[in-house]
This record gives structure tokens, sequence and C-alpha cells, in this order.
């Protein structure tokens, strides 16, 4: 029984819970299945050893369960649940939009208890009779089935990277590689994966493949070639490698990173050349010579482009740019000297302030931004005036304590209400250092009404950074209906950066508004969203998502120093 069994089991668990109206336990479960899926340690070995109830959130009923759930690989609880609800409707809960209310509406009024019934009673326009239900309540749960049918079996970003470079570090501790890489839409930062492709140079392949399929996480071999092999993992992913000559990797390399439109027109490029380029190499059309192979930059070079980086393939203006010698230098994950939007204990995070603070300078950061709940998003124990002004002074405390060496910024998510106005009035939030306003209710609002409110927090001169400004859960909830140039220009006269939000299911803002942000000059804050100290390494993901959308270390307000930011800040209260 490993951490994700477990954690499944527990948001499982808080699913039913939710269905049967129970209040706050399954708050209570969700944070302990989050803190077990982040645990470096196997939930084995800390049963065996006595510390569940050292896992922020697992009390002494929890710690029964997990150890029941370690032991026999059952749990009692949860089968007595499953007896009591429909199983389907767990299920129509991963609908966007469908939340565990409007399940047991459906459940009790018109008998659906799987995705498919629903989606017959959509279509044939069941629902808009029902009490508060309508036409625009179809024509969301259709939508949100769309969602849900799209994402498929597509894997997100955060959870396929570590899988994949776990793969390539027991390859590298196995055998002796000439070259090895991630490749194909992972190795572009894509947000969500279909499957992991893995390449590998080398000139005696066979030893690989044999290596491969013998990874201790192989459920199932799918095929063995002598240069190509595909296998699919215990959690369902698949995992295809290729082996080429180490003459041919660079090129290779390049071929299957993609994209597909981005190798259509560097193919172009060679046929304009007298060249052809495959995942061979590129060679001379008439006499085949190779022309450029062994790197990625030394095709690049032969074709008269500068090298692009992986992130940028996606045929979208890069190929021009660096044939003009316009590419942006993007942002790199050493660059970035903060984490901007981390919780703690005081709301829903796991950890205290100063262990918060310890793990950040860690990291190698030089300061980082406590940013937990305001007070109306009870469910998180969102701070109250009184409680806030109290962090405020343990802030400075802890900061205290760490000598002065490492900068702990004041901060708070501040909810925007419905009305564009903050759930902290100015004379809480002058005592902060750095102020986030996010929406996190009425999320559906009409666009025309959703853009006036976040406007007016932006223009409100109260807030530095716009949280996760389009609400979106990928493959989850679908963004808000917003007007982002009307947002953009808003942000820009106010001087209020965008956040993108590297939380592994949020990445908001992604790419494509990032690079909107970018043109439309305004400035990007990655935060992790951490609730745990674990999460705050999803910042590579933000990092990411920010190469993907041209954003270089001047659009990115944590590249500054804990001293700039400071006076960045003091700057914009004056």
């Amino acid at each position: 029984m490993d951490n994700a069994k477990v954690a499944e089991f527990f948001y499982e668990i808080a699913d039913l819970l939710d269905l049967q109206g129970v209040a706050f336990k399954p708050q209570s479960y969700r944070r302990a299945a989050r803190n077990i899926e982040s645990l470096d340690d196997d939930i084995s070995r800390i049963a065996a050893e006595g510390r569940l109830e050292e896992i922020p959130g697992v009390g002494e009923a929890m710690a029964k369960k997990i150890d029941e759930l370690v032991k026999t690989g059952k749990l009692g609880y949860l089968d007595k649940l499953r007896s009591e609800v429909p199983a389907g409707l767990v299920e129509l809960m991963h609908i966007p939009d469908v939340g565990p209310k409007t399940a047991m509406i459906l459940y009790r009024e018109l008998g659906i208890e799987s995705l498919g019934q629903l989606k017959v009673a959509v279509e044939g326009h069941k629902l808009r009779d029902l009490k508060g239900f309508g036409e625009k309540s179809e024509e969301r749960i259709i939508q949100g089935i769309r969602t849900l049918e799209a994402k498929g079996a597509r894997i997100l970003l955060g959870d396929a990277l570590p899988v994949a470079e776990a793969i390539v570090e027991y390859l590298r501790s196995s055998q002796t590689l000439d070259r090895i890489s991630i490749a194909g839409s992972l190795r572009r930062g894509k947000e969500t994966i279909g499957d992991i492709d893995i390449l590998v140079g080398d000139d005696e392949p066979a030893r690989i493949m044999d290596s491969f399929v013998h990874y201790g996480e192989v459920r199932e071999v799918l095929m063995k070639g002598p240069t190509k092999s595909s296998i699919r993992l215990k959690s369902g992913l698949q995992v295809d490698i290729r082996a080429v000559d180490t003459k041919s990797f660079g090129a290779a390399l390049q071929y299957f990173t993609g994209s597909k439109e981005h190798n259509v027109v560097t193919r172009g490029i060679g046929v304009k050349l007298g060249l052809k380029l495959n995942e061979y190499g590129l060679f001379e059309r008439d006499s085949g010579r190779l022309v450029a192979g062994a790197t990625e930059e030394e095709v690049y070079k032969a074709l008269g482009l500068r090298y692009m980086e992986p992130e940028l393939r996606e045929n979208r203006g890069e190929i021009d740019a660096a044939r003009e010698g316009k590419l942006p230098e993007v942002v790199r994950p050493d660059q970035v000297r903060g984490d901007m939007h981390v919780h703690t204990d005081w709301s829903d995070g796991s950890d205290s302030i100063e262990v918060v603070a310890r793990h950040a300078a860690g990291l190698g950061y030089e300061y980082v931004v406590v940013s937990d709940h305001s007070q109306s998003l009870k469910i998180t124990n969102g701070l109250s005036p009184e409680r806030l002004r109290k962090q405020v002074d343990a802030v400075r405390k802890a900061e205290d304590r760490l000598g002065g060496k490492f900068r702990i910024l004041a901060g708070s998510e501040v909810d925007i209400l419905a009305d564009g106005t903050l759930d902290f009035d100015k004379s809480v939030l002058k005592d902060l250092d750095i102020v986030i306003g996010s929406v996190h209710s009425r999320m559906k609002m009409q666009k025309p009404d959703m853009t006036r409110r976040v406007v007016n927090a932006v223009k409100s001169g109260h807030i530095d950074i716009l949280g996760h400004p389009t609400g979106r859960l990928i493959g989850q909830r679908a963004p808000f209906e917003l007007e982002m140039d009307e947002l953009l220009d808003a942000a820009k006269e106010a001087k209020v950066c965008m956040e993108i939000n590297a939380f592994k299911d949020r990445l908001d803002l992604n790419d494509v508004n990032c690079r909107l942000a970018k043109e439309e000059g305004v400035r990007m804050a990655i935060g992790t969203d951490a609730h745990s100290i674990e999460h705050m390494g999803y910042m590579r993901l933000g990092v990411i998502t920010a190469r993907r959308g041209w954003l270089e270390s001047g659009d990115v307000l944590n590249t500054l120093g804990a001293k700039e930011l400071d006076r960045h800040l003091r700057g914009r209260r004056r």
C-alpha cells in the first residue's frame, strides 16, 4: 500500500462524505490526502514506526484507518460508505460544475447514477424542468462532460515529469549511456501529456531495451524491439523509448520533441536549402551526405536558425524570431529568487511560518510570501482581521529568529467579492507587505459581470498580484469568462502583476495568456500556491509555463532580489 493509494482512498472518503452532506470531515480527509501524497517517506514505514500522527492533518482516528489500509489493503469504513451511496455518483462529481448537492438531486429526481445516464438526460433536455436547473445549467453540464471526456487518459505535466525523470535516472544508473533525454510534448512542457517519450543515443541499444522493460513499475510490456520498446506502468501511463546512433541523437531529439507544426516548417526550410531533415540527421538531398545530426544546435545552425528552447517549439513565431535573431532569453529556474504564494497552518496549509521559511531558504531563495486565505473562505479557516494582525506579528518574529538572513513577506490571499471589492478593507491591508487578490466564489458569472468584478479589484489600488486570474482547474473546471484584453489593460495601468499559479492542476495564467500579458507590458509573478512545503517544488512548472509564454527574467517579478522586491513594493505603497 503506497502513499498514492492511501491518498486515493482518503479522497474517495471525502467525496462520499460530501455526497451524504456531512460537514467539515470531507475537507479534513482531503487535507490529510494532500499531505500523504507529498510525503517523502513511505507510508508503510511511517505506520510501522508508529509515526502516523506526525503527518499534518492526521489524528488518532485517521491513523487507525491508515494502519488498517497498510496492513490489510482494505478499509471497513470506506466499504460502509460505498454501500450507502451509488458508486456512479462519485464519477458524476468529477464533472466540472457538478458538486455533491447536484449529483444527489440528479440521483433522487431522475435516477441518474452514471456519466452515460447523465449525458442521455442532458441531451434529452430532462434537467431544465428540475427546480434550480434550467437551460444554462444544461449547457454548463454538457460542457463539463465534454471537458472530462477530452481529458481522457491525459496526465498533468506535474505528475508526468517526475515519472519520466525517475525512469531516466533508473536507466542512467543501470547502464552506461552516451546520451538520454525526455522528448515529445513533455519536453516542450505541455500542461497535459498523453504518454511519455524517452530518447537514447547509444551505439549498443539492445542492453538499454532490456533494462527498460525490467523497470520496477512496469505492469505490461507492450512491445520490445532492438531500438524501440513500449511499456505500460502500474499507474496506467504508457512510456515509449527509442534508441538511435549517437551521431543522429540531435536530429532525433529535434524530431521527436516536435511539435509537429514546428517540424513541418523546419523541414520546409531544409527543402529550400537543398537539404533533407529527418530523425536520422540533416542530409544533402542530392549526395546524401550527412550535414548535421549529433546535436540540436548544429541542426538548427545548418538551417540558418538560432537554437530554440523546447518550450518555444509550437510554431507560434519562434522560427521567424530565430531567423531574425529576436528570440527571447526565456527565464530560467535559477533566476527565481523567491516564492510569491505559500499557505501555512494558519489557514489550510500544513506547515508553520518558520518551517516554510527555512524550506524556502534551503531551496536557495531569498524570500517567501506568506499568503493565507482571508475571512470569507471559511472552509479553509480563512483569517479574520484580528488573526491576520497576529499573523503579521508572527511573521516578523519568525524573520527575527532567522537572524535577518531571510526575508518573510507578510501577505494575504484576499478574496475578491462579487462586486469587485476586497474581503478586507484598506485599514487591514495597510499592515501587509504584499496582497494577492483572488476569486474563489461565484465563478459562473457572465463575462461582462466577471470582467467588471476583477477589473474593479485590479483598479482598487489595494492588490499587488491577481491570483490564478482565470480560476481554471485543468480538466476539472473551465476558466472564468473574462475579457482578457480589458483585464490586461487595467493591470498595466494599475501596475498589478498577473500570477502564474504553479500548482500542478492550475498553471494559471496559461502559456498563451502569459505571452499576451508580456505583449501588453504586464509583469507576471510565479507562486506555487503551496499548501505544504513539498508543493513548493511546483515552482518549476510555473517557470516552464513562463518559458512557453516567451517570458524573460525582466517579465517576472520574483526574479528580483529581496531588497529590490522591497523597494518595488514600497514604491507601490507610496
